[in-house]
């Protein structure tokens, strides 16, 4: 499976989600004219690395935990339903047994992206652990 690899821009967040090392990460500010058209194909890429996670678990190699950074700036309210979409699959995936974690990462003067990070986490079962910049 190939890295996924987005340069961020304006409007839509960089995207950096690599299989070798089951690291994803998206940085920067998500509000695209179009969010479907940006966050399905992450979305299909995530379902996809769920192939991995079962290769990794039936050869029984190390489960090193699959970590879904978000380091993101500012969110609009379209974002943050592909954004829930994106903890909702990571959620699944540990209903499976894979280890998952998340890393929230935000400003400490930004308090509604801390708020933001701890209302998502409040719907999911999966780790997060909640990182000031």
């Amino acid at each position: 499976m190939n890295a996924l690899i987005i340069e961020k821009t304006e409007d839509s967040p960089g995207v950096k989600f690599d299989p070798a090392t089951a690291q994803l990460s998206l940085s920067g500010e998500s509000r695209p004219e179009n969010a479907g058209k940006f966050y399905n194909p992450l979305l299909e890429w995530i379902t996809q690395f769920e192939s991995i996670l079962f290769w990794r678990k039936e050869q029984k190699m190390d489960q090193k935990p699959l970590v879904f950074a978000f380091r993101l700036d500012y969110f609009n309210s379209t974002s943050a339903k592909y954004i829930m979409d994106i903890i909702l699959t990571l959620n699944k995936l540990a209903d499976k047994g894979y280890p998952i974690r998340v890393e929230w990462y935000y400003d400490e003067r930004d308090e509604d992206m801390l708020d933001a990070g701890k209302e998502f986490a409040e719907m999911v079962q999966i780790k997060f652990d909640f990182l000031p910049n």
